[in-house]
């Protein structure tokens, strides 16, 4: 019996559209990773780019459990003396660009190196619900209805 091994021209790429609404993180984040890695397709093959593309919309609606909302703190350094900054989970999801805690979130479910930089590629995050990719006719997953702890509880 021989490992079958998918060549590049056999790729077939499917567009999938998530709603984030009321959606945990992490749990959301490890089915797009999954997505994009392409390990729901039978051929899948680690080595390369077999995955799908996600449009993940209603990135600022996202929950988390716990009191990670308020207790998780990212911090980066400005590369000047005295320059670490810190900004709470909360801040970011409130800030700018809410759609980046979704993207770090799977970035770093993905492997790393040129083959996880192509993966992410495919991963668009839309803090709304519009999104330009309707000529590309998206199927809706549903991960709400996956497991019932994808849900945000009351």
């Amino acid at each position: 019996m021989k490992t079958f091994s998918m060549r590049s021209e056999q790729i077939q790429k499917n567009w999938v559209m998530i709603d984030a609404k009321d959606l945990v993180l992490g749990r959301l984040s490890t089915i797009v990773a999954s997505r994009l890695r392409g390990k729901h397709k039978p051929e899948f093959t680690p080595h390369m780019d077999c995955g799908d593309y996600v449009v993940v919309i209603n990135a600022d609606k996202i929950h988390v459990t716990g009191n990670k909302r308020k207790d998780h703190v990212f911090y980066w350094h400005t590369g000047y003396p005295g320059g670490i900054k810190q900004r709470t989970l909360e801040e970011r999801l409130r800030g700018k660009f809410p759609e980046r805690v979704i993207q770090k979130a799977v970035e770093r479910m993905l492997p790393g190196g040129p083959l996880g930089r192509q993966m992410l590629r495919n991963l668009k995050i839309y803090k709304g619900e519009d999104h330009p990719h309707a000529a590309q006719q998206p199927k809706v997953l549903d991960v709400a209805s996956m497991n019932s702890k994808n849900l945000k509880r009351s």
